[in-house]
């Protein structure tokens, strides 16, 4: 039976996709540094053209040929100095989200490392202006709506969270 499964799989793959009927969704890469029972947030930059004067996670978007999981230890060092190792990450969310000011679904991941190197500075000054441990129960305003979100699930221990989808 397997076998039977397998190979109708392998037959349906083989088929040319439709033009169009495929959705593509841009990948993002989002770090949850926990520390004394607060997390790791930056105020991005007020004249970010995304959400600006935000409080928001460390992340970024996946380059051609990435992993998730090396893209949110590039973007860790790039962002904050940090040095994380790849087998260091764990998968803790994943938020699907479509944003109805933006054309394209994203799929957001969500990493903890269980260690890593230095303190976060500040390394990308236009985008980020500070970054600060904040108190799980007292998140700072204004915050990234979907990084509430995320971070909520999270400690409610759920994995996986639709979003702007109804």
């Amino acid at each position: 039976m397997p076998f039977r499964c397998w190979s109708h799989q392998r037959r349906v793959s083989r088929r040319k996709p439709i033009a169009g009927s495929r959705s593509r969704s841009i990948i993002g890469a989002h770090l949850v540094l926990i520390r004394d029972d607060a997390v790791l947030l930056g105020k991005r930059h007020p004249s970010s053209a995304s959400a600006p004067a935000t409080w928001h996670l460390p992340a970024g978007h996946r380059e051609d040929m990435e992993s998730a999981v090396t893209c949110m230890v590039r973007e860790a060092e790039e962002e904050t100095g940090l040095r994380i190792a790849e087998h260091d990450l764990s998968l803790v969310h994943v938020l699907d989200l479509l944003d109805p000011g933006s054309p394209i679904p994203r799929v957001q991941f969500f990493f903890a490392p269980s260690r890593w190197g230095g303190e976060p500075v500040v390394c990308e000054p236009e985008c980020c202006t500070e970054w600060r441990f904040c108190p799980l129960d007292a998140l700072p305003e204004p915050i990234v709506e979907y990084t509430r979100v995320a971070l909520t699930a999270i400690f409610r221990g759920t994995l996986y969270t639709p979003m702007g989808w109804s």
